[in-house]
């Protein structure tokens, strides 16, 4: 939905942000957002880690518990 931006949003984006910021802020308004957007990223793929060894511990336990009902 975002992500769908065409030459001229990111145009009216630019003159926006200029006209708010001034051209002195730009380059400093740039390496927050993009530093933010990296941080964002890398606590997404943190938690996706977490959530990915927790589920193979839980299917190994699940594998355990049903080999020791079987056996």
């Amino acid at each position: 939905m975002f992500g769908n931006f065409g030459g001229t949003e990111l145009l009216l984006i630019l003159a926006i942000a200029l006209i708010v910021f001034g051209p002195s802020k730009l380059p400093e308004l740039g390496r927050s957002l993009g530093k933010t957007i990296r941080e964002f990223r890398k606590s997404t793929q943190d938690i996706v880690g977490d959530l990915k060894s927790n589920v193979d511990e839980v299917k190994k336990e699940v594998e355990e518990v049903s080999k020791s009902i079987k056996g």
